[in-house]
C-alpha cells in the first residue's frame, strides 16, 4: 500500500476522528477512563514514550506502529480533559501547532534565506526566545530532563545562539583536558577529594557529550546500546553458567571472562574489538 500519496488523507482524517468518537464514549461510560485526570495520566504517558523509545531502537515498526497509537491516545486524552474544563480542545492544540510551524519556519513561508540546517536552528531558537520572553536561551530546557539528555539539550541550544566551538579538533582537545583534570583526583588509585572528583567526573561528561555532537552521535542512543549489549552478553553469562550447574559466585573473574568473550561472537550482539565491561 501507498502510505505517502494524497488520497490517504481522507482515511487518516477519519480514522483521527474515530479515535475522538471512541475516547468520547470511554469518557462517558468506561469508569476508569471517566476518572483519569492530567496527574493521573502523567507518569502513564512517560510510560508509554518510553515504551515508544525502545520500539524505535529495536527498530520494530509493528511495535513502533502499536507505541505511537498508545502515545496518541494520551495526548488527544489530555486535549479532552481540557475540553472539559472549558480550557481547549484538540482543534486548539493542533491549530495552535501549525500556526508556531509556520512562524518557526520563516524560510518556507516568509522571505527568509537559509544556507543550511545551522541556519534553521539558529532562526528557530531565536524565534522561540522571542515567543517565550525567556531571559535566556537556555530558559526552554526541562529541568526534568534526564542529565545526559539535558546536556545535549544545552549545548544544541547554546550552539543555536551561536556559542559553540568552532573545530571538532577543539572539542577532543577539551575532552583530553578534562580527562586529565579527572585523573588529577585521585592518587594511587584513591580519591583525594570526593565532592572535586564528581565535579571533574561531571565536566569530562560534559565534554564527551559535546564532542558526540560535533561527531554526529546522540549520546543518550549510544549509551543505551551499550547498556542493551552489556544486558544480553550478561544474561547470556547467567544462562551458560546455570547450565553448567554452578553459580556465579562460584566463578573466578577470569572464568566469567570467557563466557563474556564468548558472548561477543554471539550474532546480533555486535562485533567491537573492545568489551562493553
Amino acid at each position: 500500500m501507498e502510505y505517502n500519496t494524497p488520497d490517504r488523507r481522507p482515511a487518516q482524517l477519519a480514522a483521527f476522528g474515530r479515535l475522538l468518537d471512541v475516547l468520547d464514549r470511554l469518557r462517558a461510560e468506561c469508569p476508569w477512563d471517566r476518572k483519569q485526570t492530567m496527574q493521573s495520566l502523567r507518569h502513564l504517558t512517560i510510560e508509554e514514550t518510553y515504551e515508544l523509545a525502545d520500539a524505535i531502537l529495536r527498530d520494530d515498526l509493528a511495535d513502533v506502529q502499536k507505541e505511537l497509537g498508545d502515545v496518541m491516545l494520551h495526548l488527544v486524552f489530555y486535549a479532552k480533559i481540557a475540553s472539559e474544563q472549558g480550557r481547549f480542545d484538540v482543534a486548539d492544540v493542533l491549530n495552535a501547532q501549525c500556526d508556531k510551524l509556520i512562524h518557526r519556519h520563516p524560510h518556507i513561508y516568509g522571505d527568509v534565506t537559509v544556507q543550511n540546517e545551522d541556519d534553521v536552528k539558529r532562526n528557530w531558537e531565536q524565534l522561540k526566545l522571542k515567543e517565550k520572553g525567556n531571559d535566556s536561551v537556555l530558559g526552554g530546557v526541562p529541568v526534568s530532563l534526564p542529565a545526559l539528555v539535558k546536556a545535549m539539550r544545552i549545548q544544541e541550544k547554546a550552539r543555536g545562539a551561536g556559542f559553540d566551538w568552532e573545530e571538532k579538533a577543539q572539542v577532543w582537545a577539551k575532552v583530553q583536558e578534562e580527562l586529565a583534570e579527572f585523573g588529577a583526583e585521585f592518587r594511587d588509585g584513591d580519591v583525594v577529594d570526593p565532592a572535586r572528583a564528581s565535579a571533574e567526573f561531571g565536566d569530562l561528561l560534559f565534554s564527551l557529550v559535546n564532542f558526540a555532537r560535533f561527531a554526529g552521535i546522540n549520546p543518550e542512543e549510544a549509551l543505551e546500546q551499550t547498556n542493551r549489549k552489556f544486558i544480553h552478553r550478561f544474561r547470556y553469562l547467567e544462562t551458560e553458567v546455570a547450565r553448567s550447574g554452578r553459580r556465579l559466585a562460584d566463578l573466578s573473574l577470569a572464568e566469567m571472562d570467557e563466557y563474556w568473550n564468548a558472548a561477543k561472537h554471539l550474532p546480533n550482539t555486535g562485533s567491537e574489538p573492545n568489551s562493553a565491561k
